[in-house]
């Protein structure tokens, strides 16, 4: 009995052994085959991760030299190194400083010119800026009109409010019911409707 396990056993070894070399010869076959394609990809991975970093350090660099430029301007506004620094790294960046500066110094040309700002932000408040300018309210109606006005309820209430200096009241009371009820103007547009001329 006991030889009858050992031929079963050494059987059994053997079958495991020739399957483990099955598996082996599989396997080498495969890597043959298909080396070419793993190495490809292997250097494909190590290229895209390189692409990334170099990417992420670039991208770090140019943030870091228009803070830089930034910073700068915000000591000597009349820099114009640091400007056009600013220029050619940030062009929204340079928008919004040229949009500030135009604010604080009331330059309605300036202004004007960033009413088509490729910073979306900057275009919107600039083409308010000269709606308010204006000081009449078909301006501001135009403006308020625009989906996405930022400042859209505060132009409305302005706009009904110079209706109702020019005695237009029920013009001024339509323009006040477009005003959001969601709105931080809605309590003032409520109060201008309830309490202002009628």
């Amino acid at each position: 009995m006991s030889i009858k396990n050992d031929i079963a056993m050494v059987r059994e070894e053997l079958n495991s052994e020739e399957k483990f070399f099955e598996k082996a010869v599989i396997t080498e076959k495969f890597i043959k085959k298909y080396k070419n394609l793993m190495i490809g990809a292997v250097v494909a991975l190590v290229v895209a991760v390189g692409a990334n970093v170099a990417y992420s350090i670039n991208k770090q660099s140019q943030i870091t030299a228009a803070n830089d430029a930034l910073a700068t301007l915000s000591k000597d506004a009349t820099n114009s190194e640091a400007l056009l620094t600013l220029k050619s790294i940030s062009a929204e960046l340079y928008d919004v400083w040229l949009y500030s500066n135009a604010v604080a110094k009331k330059d309605m040309v300036t202004i004007k010119e960033l009413t088509n700002s490729s910073a979306v932000m900057i275009g919107d408040l600039a083409k308010y800026e000269m709606a308010q300018d204006a000081k009449d309210a078909a301006s501001l109606d135009s403006y308020a009109s625009a989906q996405d006005a930022v400042y859209r309820d505060l132009a409305l209430v302005q706009s009904a409010i110079i209706l109702m200096s020019n005695s237009e009241i029920e013009k001024a009371h339509d323009k006040l019911a477009k005003v959001s009820p969601q709105s931080s103007m809605s309590k003032i547009a409520n109060a201008l409707l309830h309490y202002g001329v009628k």
